[in-house]
This record gives structure tokens, C-alpha cells and sequence, in this order.
């Protein structure tokens, strides 16, 4: 151990991980087949590009197997995409996993991402190595990357190295496009009969990687829990202040999980959900004047100030600007080399006006300059917009200005506004993970392993009943083609893991809606405070609002 960590390090290390029954002597266990799974929708075109890995039956485990005896294995492991808080413990679970099979596996980490596989860059991961992780946040054990696996050229490099190594089973741990890539690369190397497993874990802080078998994704809690206690102290200190409205954006692209449990969690004074903007075809100018009545309202009480949640993907969800981005997405995809010919700004935004249709083009000029050049920034590695780089709170502000001026002109609005912007994001990536996602992560690498030791392959694994106590939780895995449809990306129709959307009729919006109303005009703020990692089990092992409701 290090002689330089902190106090509350020191005391994390010695935190002890909980585990489902069925891998608490071992994750040497029997499966259970269950019922066999077809993938959500478009059946038949998923079934076509996965003939070997399609179709398989959701599994769970049974007492622990002492007849079956394990050759010594290699086992590779993979952090994709974003840093989600716990990804540390899934790589302690699966480490000791591995050891509990025969003491003799052995665990490589390739470096930064999927790229460490393709170019055979790794690090064999130690028990002294690993030990200074244990119940840690971020990915620094390995780090991590956002290479797509994709091409053949990519699974031949992959299956190359691997055999350099002797590993014959990979873990990927990732999000939604990340278990994609997990599950291209388990069909590519059945489907060439190369003997290597490809297990995948459901990591995303966003929570839209989730579905009836997976009932959370890791690191979605302590994110939560760590924006919750920063609006939190928004809330106190506007209340003290007396004269700020807080604008907060969230994480949270494709879905407003984050926003919602944050808003569930503190009782702001307007949360706004972007599928429900999706759902009533709310136009920027309605989501302008609604915000602006509840700032009237107040002001009206004397109340110049308060707090707003925005997810982060608000922009994609509006309407107008979601046929706008489209188009914008595959401009991108079609004209690139095009558009990269121009050098100045005002040329790019020229040249992609005269290709946009003209109602998208009228609606593209319309928007500030500095939101117009944020929208045809370079694209993600998915294809698409980052929209975690538009400014969308600062155009809200701007809007809001306008109209308010424009009302006190008028007479109809006789208070202040003094907004200030706030994006929060990257701070609950790699914190520290809460004893909820400390126990839940090992379990998810414990079970990886199990499955491993079951030389399946094309799997998830999975962890349910999580509002119960550990010692109440199951433990199996999931086909990744059960959560696949076909979606368009980067101008092509490609298949993917579907992105879980907020449910506009589901327990927890049902309970934003309910109190929505009473929030905007009365201060009910709720202050969570700091996560807390030892005390009285209804304090430091609390779980998300979204999984009680949604599990209730």
C-alpha cells in the first residue's frame, strides 16, 4: 500500500465487498439455462449479421460446481468509453474470480482502451498491482479509450495478439456502443472458429444501458449521488443569496436519466425531461416561455431566484433541432472531406446551409453564431454531435434574457434575473464509488468470471434484485443480441444495443410529475449532502430514487 493515499483511501481498502450467494464460495459455479431470448426488434436482420451468437437462452447459477476442474486460463479486460465510477472493483471481482476458478489464471489489462487490444499494448495485472485500486474511482488501473471495434482488420489484430498472450477470454466493460463492439467481435471470432470469449459488463453513468435484465448500470449511483450533493449546495446557497437562478446541465446524451434522479433527489424548482420534449413536440420557444412563467411566478413572491436541471442531450430532443441534427450527422458523414476544405468558420457554416432543407437551414441561422459553430464541431467516434460541448444552458440564458426584458416592457414580469450557468459532468466520473456501486461493480467482475469459467461467450453479465440486500441478489448473464436493434449511425444502418430512454409513463417521472408543480413555487429543496461510506446502513447504503421507484 502506499504511504501517500489518503486517510479515506486507507479506510476504502478495507471495505469489504459484498457478493451474491451463488459466488460466495467461488465463482467455479453451474449455469442455469433459462429461456431462450430473441433480440428486441428487427429480429430477423439481427439474427442474419449474428447467426452464431444469436438466440441463446438468459443464464443463472446454480450452487458451486466442485466436479468441474479448471486448466490455468488467460483472461484480457478492457475499459471503453467514458470513466464510470467502479470500474476498479469490476476488475477486482473478475481478478478474483479468475483466482477462486485456479489460482493460476492470469489477468491482462490492455492500456487505453480497445486500442491497447489492436495494438497489443497491455500490462498483466498483479495482486500487489491491484491492491491500491480496490474500491477506487476512475479507470487509471488501465486506462481507457474509445477505439470502435469495428473491421476485420481490427478482430484479426485482436485475435493476433491475444494468442501472443495464450488469452482465450476478453472482457469488455462498457456502455451501450461498447457492448456492441463486444458482441461483433464474439460473433466474428465464432464465426471463424477462434477460440477466444468475449464477455461484456454494463458500465454508463448515464443509466440508459438498461432493460429487464439489467436493472442499473455501474456507476450511475455514486455519478448521481455526487451532482445531487453539488445541486444540493446550489440550492442552499440561492436560498441564502437570495438573487441567483442556477442553470445546471447534466451528463447524460441520449437520455435523461441523470437529470430526473438528480431532480428526484433534491426537488429543483424546474427539471427539464427531454423525452417528454420529445414526446409533446415542444418547440424551443415553449420550453422558453414555460421556464420564463415559473421566473415571473416567483418573482412575483419575491423569490429572484432557483434552480434549473437540463440533461445534457436537451438540444437533440427539441423537435426542430433533432431533424436539424440529423441532417446535420449526415452532412457530416456524406460531405466530410468537403467541408474539412474550408478554413474559416463562417465558410463551414455557409457551405453547410446551402445543403441543409430550408426549413432546417432557416432554424440553423436562427441560433446564436457560437451554438451555430458548436453544432458542426468534429463528430464523436460514433458519428454523431457532441453535444456535451453545446452550450445548450448558456442559449437557454440568452432566450430567457430576452424574453424577461421584453415582458418587463410589457408589465408582465416586475422581478430580476441574474442567471449563472453550470455544467456538471466529468466531476462524477471517477469518484470514489458508493458502497452500492463498490459491491455491485465486484459483483459484475465476479460474475464475468463465472461466466468465463462456463466458456460462454456473446454474454453480459448481470447482477439483479439490487434493492434487496447482496445477500438476496442474482447473478447470471444476458445475450447481448437480446438488447440489439437496427439504428441508423454515421449514414449507414448498423446494428446496436437500444439506448433505454426515460419512460415518460414509468414510477419515477410518474413522481416528478406529481410534484413538479408545488417545487417550481415553493422552496422544498432537499440537500443530500456527501456520499457516505460507513455509518447506519439507511445512510451509506442508500440506492437510487430511479431503482426504488422503477423496482418498487
Amino acid at each position: 500500500m502506499s504511504n501517500k493515499i489518503s486517510a479515506l483511501q486507507k479506510a476504502r481498502l478495507e471495505y469489504k465487498v459484498k457478493l451474491p450467494p451463488s459466488l460466495e464460495k467461488g465463482a467455479n459455479v453451474s449455469v442455469i439455462d433459462g429461456d431462450i431470448t430473441e433480440s428486441v426488434s428487427d429480429q430477423k436482420q439481427v439474427e442474419k449479421l449474428f447467426p452464431n451468437t444469436y438466440g441463446l437462452p438468459i443464464l443463472s447459477f446454480g450452487k458451486k460446481d466442485t466436479t468441474t476442474k479448471h486448466e490455468a486460463i488467460n483472461v484480457g479486460v478492457v475499459l471503453s468509453g467514458g470513466q464510470a465510477p467502479g470500474g476498479h472493483n469490476v476488475i477486482a471481482g473478475l481478478f478474483d474470480g479468475l483466482k477462486s476458478i485456479n489460482s493460476k489464471n492470469k489477468l491482462f489489462g490492455f492500456l487505453s482502451g480497445p486500442g491497447g487490444l489492436i495494438d497489443n499494448k497491455y500490462i498483466e495485472i498483479t495482486a500487489d498491482y491491484l491492491y491500491d485500486f480496490r474500491n477506487t474511482g476512475g479507470f487509471d488501473i488501465i486506462g481507457s479509450g474509445r477505439t470502435k471495434l469495428e473491421t476485420k482488420s481490427q478482430f484479426d489484430s485482436s485475435a493476433e495478439n491475444c494468442r501472443k498472450l495464450d488469452v482465450c477470454a476478453i472482457v469488455i466493460i462498457g456502455g451501450d456502443d461498447s457492448n456492441t463492439n463486444a458482441c461483433l467481435l464474439a460473433e466474428y471470432y465464432c464465426a471463424n472458429k477462434i477460440p477466444i470469449q468475449v464477455i461484456g459488463c454494463p458500465k454508463t453513468i448515464d443509466g440508459d444501458l438498461k432493460n429487464d435484465q439489467i436493472e442499473t448500470s455501474f456507476g450511475f449511483d455514486t455519478a448521481c449521488k455526487v451532482y445531487a450533493e453539488m445541486i444540493g449546495n446550489l440550492q442552499r446557497d440561492a436560498k441564502s443569496a437570495k438573487k441567483y437562478w442556477h442553470f445546471v446541465k447534466l451528463m447524460g446524451r441520449s437520455a435523461s436519466h441523470i437529470t430526473l434522479e438528480c431532480a428526484l433527489q433534491t426537488h429543483p424548482n424546474i427539471t427539464i425531461i427531454g423525452e417528454e420534449i420529445a414526446s409533446k413536440n415542444t418547440t424551443l420557444t415553449e420550453i422558453i416561455d414555460s421556464i420564463a412563467s415559473v421566473i415571473a411566478k416567483r418573482a412575483e413572491k419575491g423569490l429572484n431566484y432557483g434552480i434549473v436541471l437540463i440533461p445534457e442531450g436537451l438540444i437533440e430532443f427539441i423537435p426542430e433541432m433533432r431533424t436539424l441534427i440529423d441532417e446535420l450527422n449526415e452532412l457530416m458523414a456524406i460531405k466530410h472531406e468537403a467541408f474539412e476544405s474550408f478554413t474559416n468558420n463562417q465558410d463551414k457554416i455557409d457551405f453547410i446551409t446551402r445543403k441543409l432543407s430550408a426549413i432546417s437551414a432557416k432554424i440553423y441561422l436562427t441560433l446564436p453564431t457560437v451554438i451555430r459553430k458548436q453544432l458542426i464541431m468534429d463528430r464523436d467516434p460514433h458519428g454523431n454531435v457532441q453535444v456535451s460541448r453545446i452550450e445548450t444552458e448558456k442559449l437557454l440564458i440568452e432566450m430567457l434574457d430576452t424574453r424577461l426584458i421584453a415582458w418587463k416592457a410589457e408589465g408582465l414580469f416586475e422581478g430580476n434575473f441574474s442567471p449563472l450557468n453550470h455544467f456538471f459532468g466529468y466531476e462524477g466520473r471517477c469518484a470514489a464509488p458508493s458502497n452500492f456501486d463498490a459491491d455491485y461493480c465486484y459483483s459484475l467482475g465476479y460474475t464475468a468470471s463465472a461466466l468465463i469459467g462456463a466458456k460462454k461467450t456473446g454474454y453480459m453479465a448481470i447482477v439483479k434484485n439490487l434493492t434487496k440486500p447482496a445477500k438476496e441478489w442474482l447473478a447470471g448473464g444476458v445475450p447481448v443480441t437480446q438488447m440489439m436493434n437496427i439504428e441508423r449511425r454515421h449514414g449507414e444502418d448498423k446494428p446496436v444495443i437500444k439506448k433505454a430512454l426515460t419512460e415518460l409513463d414509468g414510477a419515477p417521472f410518474l413522481e416528478l410529475v406529481k410534484n413538479r408543480h408545488s417545487w417550481a413555487i415553493k422552496n422544498d429543496y432537499q440537500y443530500p449532502g456527501p456520499i457516505q461510506y460507513f455509518g447506519p446502513s439507511k445512510v451509506c447504503n442508500q440506492i437510487t430514487k430511479t431503482l426504488e421507484l422503477e423496482q418498487k
